[in-house]
């Protein structure tokens, strides 16, 4: 883990912990900025890109011109994206535990009743088509 001060270092370092990650996954390099700030973004590499390897997630942070910031922050991106990650397949897994329940779950008496209205009205009306065809 990169040495942030130590209150900030603990939470990151706990995050990283309860998804998982080791620090020795994450890929990290200093590039020079793009955009606005002419030769002073062009001379330094403030930039802090940060590269997840198993799950392929980069981060790249340019917000302010300060290296040991910016890599904070990226260092904290990093963190907020695999946590939605995460959550999102946990998401996904109850959504379809969710519609598998739905799906196989018995019917009540009124949605059997409604459903054999149903069948009768739809059998009444393709009775009707069936007129005398002459030949």
């Amino acid at each position: 883990m990169p040495d942030f001060p130590d209150i900030v270092e603990a939470a990151l370092q706990a995050r990283f912990v309860s998804l998982g990650v080791r620090p020795e996954e994450v890929e990290e390099r200093f590039v020079r900025g793009a955009g606005a700030g002419g030769q002073k973004i062009n001379k330094t590499s403030s930039t802090v890109w940060l590269r997840h390897r198993p799950t392929g997630t980069e981060v790249r942070c340019q917000r302010e011109r300060n290296q040991s910031v910016n890599r904070l922050l990226a260092w904290t991106e990093l963190a907020d994206k695999l946590e939605w990650r995460r959550a999102a397949a946990a998401n996904a897994a109850q959504a379809a535990r969710e519609l598998a329940r739905r799906q196989t779950r018995q019917k009540s008496r009124g949605q059997k009743a409604r459903m054999i209205e149903a069948k009768k009205h739809r059998a009444k009306i393709k009775r009707s088509r069936r007129g005398g065809y002459s030949d």
